[in-house]
């Protein structure tokens, strides 16, 4: 059966899933001057070779985007999903000492999602949990703020967050809250080994039953000028630390 395609904008997220040999790329749409800048930046790779290439101008790739007036930078681009590997097969699979994973509890925003996504990747994050039913998969705007990161990270979609920490906590994952109600620091804590870092939505955090389930909470430590930082820069710093901590 023939998957359901979506559109992807802007030149990071569309070279990247052109570079990506595991993603189904069905069209891509672009302006004549996007292609001639993307063949001089490419020289040594034939980033359309297989692909059915089709000429717009940019009021017409303007129309494509809909009402999302995402900036697609001469690009645009119809894919199919990935194909996914679920949670419990990762996790028996991956022989791993060290394994990061981000879980993310009613974080919808597809900027915030697509920023996580970018830093998960520049960090060297396995993998991100969402949940299935508030995941925005097919945003334009997630890909774009994502820079071509989806390209590279699982995205493990569920239908409960509490259930997948139980799993992992079975599976010898410490389980780390980053709430406002904790008072240690993160950067204290010894990053090897197997964690799962828990952030909840910038208006409501953690559920208290979510919390339930962590090992740990944590804080970002910051000087009284700004009370909190957004969620995907908190998710940033986080992992910059783990990563430098780890390598």
């Amino acid at each position: 059966m023939k998957k359901t395609t979506f559109l992807i904008v802007g030149k990071h997220a569309v070279v990247g899933a052109l570079k990506n040999p595991s993603r189904k790329i069905e069209r891509v749409f672009l302006t004549e001057d996007a292609q001639k800048k993307l063949n001089r930046e490419n020289q040594s790779t034939n980033l359309f070779k297989n692909t059915h290439v089709f000429y717009k101008s940019r009021r017409e790739l303007d129309n494509l985007c809909g009402r999302d007036e995402t900036a697609h930078q001469g690009l645009i681009a119809e894919v199919e999903q990935l194909e996914e590997i679920t949670l419990k097969e990762f996790v028996l699979e991956n022989k791993n000492k060290n394994i990061n994973l981000i879980a993310l509890e009613e974080v919808t925003d597809p900027r915030n999602i697509g920023s996580i996504i970018r830093s998960a990747v520049a960090f060297n994050i396995d993998g991100i949990i969402v949940k299935e039913r508030s995941f925005p998969s097919k945003s334009k705007l997630l890909y774009k703020s994502a820079s071509g990161g989806t390209e590279h990270l699982k995205i493990f979609k569920v239908s409960n967050i509490n259930t997948s920490l139980k799993l992992l906590k079975t599976k010898d994952f410490w389980v780390s809250a980053f709430d406002v109600s904790a008072t240690k620091d993160f950067t204290s804590n010894n990053w090897k080994g197997k964690n799962v870092l828990l952030f909840g939505s910038e208006g409501f955090g953690l559920k208290s039953k979510t919390l339930m389930h962590s090992d740990f909470k944590f804080k970002v430590k910051m000087n009284n000028n700004i009370e909190s930082l957004n969620i995907s820069n908190t998710v940033s710093v986080v992992c910059h630390h783990i990563y430098q901590s780890i390598k």
